[in-house]
């Protein structure tokens, strides 16, 4: 086993909710499991060569398994296939080592944590987490439907279920989210964590902005996005693997590692859709044009990392530190 990857086995599948499949995941050694951080998430490498992230939603302080839930998503494009078909009780499974680039942020004054469906997964550890430490919070789930909703009898018996607050879409308007109104009203310093579909997080964020949150004090994790795809009109540029001292050509409708890999860099890939930030890199020379969903506004016009699934360069030549 390498340093970068960890051998597991499936303990235990639970369909809930008749979408969500929720993993428990042993050391296959039975031994205790490297420990993680809240809103932390593992790759998980299934058949076929596949490899998809997929966030902890387990408490942070059992070392002895990790929990993820994983939505059947008709638009799959094999992960979560994979895991509702080919995955049972018993099976050896490589994972890589947890890494966090949702964390909670220490000293706040009370945190907001809003999860719309599947998006709940790491809220569940972040509210672990809050608990255990005495910190102020509240967890919001929102959903089309009950029905439709995974984890509602474990976070109606954990020892913060007086915190968690439904929200679903065929219910009564009266218990529907109101984001504006309830950052407004929140205690100055309060931070906000949101996951779930792209247009639930982008209409979180822009409440969030309206009733006066900093950029500083929203925080979000995108697990799909629409990134635009690399385009035939698209201009080549030239990509410098500094460190490698390989240079290469990408081509219109090619991505950046891609074309490393046809020269024999190898790049780590997880969602290959610019929500993960598994492909960070840093730029050392030259201007990217930023497709992702991860970084911030702030951090991509600071031009100095880029993810090479999805994004190219604006400037004829990009160097990255690889």
């Amino acid at each position: 086993m390498s340093s970068e990857t960890l051998h597991v086995v499936l303990r235990h599948r639970e369909l809930q909710a008749g979408q969500v499949l929720v993993l428990e995941l042993a050391d296959a050694a039975g031994q205790a499991l490297p420990p993680f951080e809240a809103g932390a998430h593992i790759d998980l490498h299934l058949p076929g060569g596949l490899s998809r992230p997929y966030s902890l939603c387990g408490d942070p302080r059992e070392p002895s398994r990790y929990r993820l839930g994983v939505l059947r998503d008709p638009a799959s494009r094999g992960g979560s296939v994979a895991v509702h078909e080919q995955l049972s009780e018993g099976q050896a499974l490589t994972i890589s080592r947890p890494r966090n680039h949702f964390p909670l942020q220490a000293g706040a004054a009370h945190s907001v944590l809003a999860g719309g469906g599947i998006g709940i997964t790491p809220m569940i550890a972040m509210a672990w987490a809050l608990h255990a430490s005495g910190a102020s919070f509240e967890l919001h789930y929102c959903a089309r439907s009950r029905s439709q909703c995974a984890f509602l009898d474990e976070l109606a018996r954990a020892p913060w279920a007086e915190r968690v607050q439904l929200h679903f879409d065929d219910a009564e308007p009266a218990q529907r989210l109101q984001p504006a109104s309830l950052l407004a009203a929140a205690v100055a310093g309060t931070h906000l964590y949101v996951c779930g579909p792209t247009g639930f997080m982008d209409w979180v964020m822009a409440e969030a902005r309206s009733a006066g949150l900093a950029e500083a004090q929203i925080h979000r994790e995108y697990f799909g996005a629409a990134v635009p795809a690399h385009a035939a009109g698209d201009a080549p540029f030239e990509l410098v693997a500094q460190r490698s001292g390989k240079t290469v050509t990408v081509a219109p409708g090619q991505s950046m590692a891609e074309a490393l890999h046809s020269v024999g860099v190898r790049i780590n890939l997880s969602c290959e859709q610019g929500v993960c930030g598994t492909c960070a890199c840093d730029v050392i020379e030259g201007e990217p044009d930023h497709r992702d969903a991860y970084f911030t506004d702030e951090e991509k016009a600071a031009n100095d990392q880029v993810l090479v699934c999805c994004s190219r360069a604006r400037s004829a030549r990009l160097v990255l530190d690889l």
